[in-house]
């Protein structure tokens, strides 16, 4: 009930910050800056989008395999989609995707659970990692051009950032000296009780980020080929638009568009447009193409996320199938038993 009462609370927000942004850039501008996108273009998008959600799927198979585990790549892109899905509808569900993906490696590959939660969280750790680095010299570039934004703007991005930075900072310390981070926490507001499980999950993340082994770099690599990707589709999306933009210009729109992702606001929506809006009038881009990108990229990302919550609930339909498969079989060997 407190999940559906924060996704309510977190659309509502999106929608009375998207229905703002609107009516502050007015239907014309925008349906302006959409006439000159084409259909190859939305095609252009769409496969730069799948690539950005395979290569990600390639780093989750990696970060397994590095473990042992050797699962299809097919297998893989559904659970990733599943999961992306999660984290695309309920962000303020903290590691909700992860925990997902965690809990179908168990049931369907009988992976262990630690596992399967520790691969996850690796490969979002990486993903953060990249994200941060991209915003850091994203925005470090924006503000030497332009300037600093207004001081609202700057408290709620600057502070989210600060609070991510912060967060990533403290695992790698932790991490690199060997220190256990669930301990330190655990011990704050359980310090009577250590849970084995958290432990042992722990324990799998420190054996993958050592600097002496080779699949941490690999997986840094494929988490910045990832960001990477992502660049492009800003770039080619904002020229698609008919504006000529540089790199680095692009990297500054990047780099905002990952800030209004790391608040939890459903699909973006609202925070999205606001920032975007900021950016692309900052750097004389027009509000107009600003909400024309940020529709576009949702629209590519809302096709994948729509098919994840349909994977989703096909997962968890057949999980429950075998569930009771399995529990009737039983009951029919017992039987058969207590005939015999």
């Amino acid at each position: 009930m407190k999940k559906i009462f924060l996704f309510l609370i977190s659309l509502l927000i999106g929608i009375g910050l998207f229905t703002w942004i609107i009516k502050f850039v007015g239907w014309e501008e925008i349906k302006n800056a959409f006439l000159v996108f084409t259909g190859w273009q939305g095609i252009v998008i769409l496969i730069l989008t799948l690539l950005m959600l395979s290569v990600g799927t390639l780093k989750w198979k990696m970060i397994l395999k590095s473990k042992g585990e050797d699962i299809s790549f097919l297998d893989l892109f559904k659970m990733y989609l599943a999961g992306f899905s999660i984290m695309y509808f309920l962000p303020m569900v903290i590691l909700g995707g992860e925990i997902f993906r965690g809990y179908i490696l168990k049931r369907k590959n009988s992976l262990h659970w630690s596992k399967g939660i520790a691969s996850s969280i690796i490969d979002r750790i990486l993903d953060w990692t990249a994200i941060l680095v991209i915003v850091f010299l994203g925005t470090t570039f924006f503000l030497l051009t332009i300037g600093f934004p207004s001081k609202k703007i700057g408290i709620i991005f600057g502070g989210t950032f600060f609070i991510f930075v912060a967060a990533v900072s403290f695992f790698y310390f932790k991490t690199f000296k060997r220190e256990s981070i669930v301990k330190f926490f655990l011990k704050l507001f359980k310090p009577k009780y250590l849970d084995k499980k958290p432990l042992e999950i722990e324990k799998e993340i420190f054996a993958f980020f050592s600097p002496k082994k080779i699949t941490m770099w690999k997986g840094f690599l494929l988490a910045f080929l990832g960001g990477g990707i992502s660049f492009l589709r800003a770039w080619f999306l904002i020229n698609f638009l008919g504006k000529n933009i540089g790199f680095l210009p692009s990297l500054s729109v990047l780099s905002f568009s990952y800030l209004a992702g790391m608040i939890p606001i459903t699909a973006s929506l609202g925070s999205h447009e606001t920032i975007q809006v900021f950016v692309f009038k900052s750097l004389r881009l027009g509000a107009g193409t600003a909400t024309a990108f940020t529709m576009i990229i949702r629209g590519a990302e809302l096709i994948f996320a729509l098919l994840g919550i349909f994977i989703f609930f096909r997962l968890g339909f057949k999980l429950l199938e075998d569930g009771l498969f399995q529990k009737q079989k039983i009951n029919t060997n017992l039987n058969l038993e207590e005939k015999s």
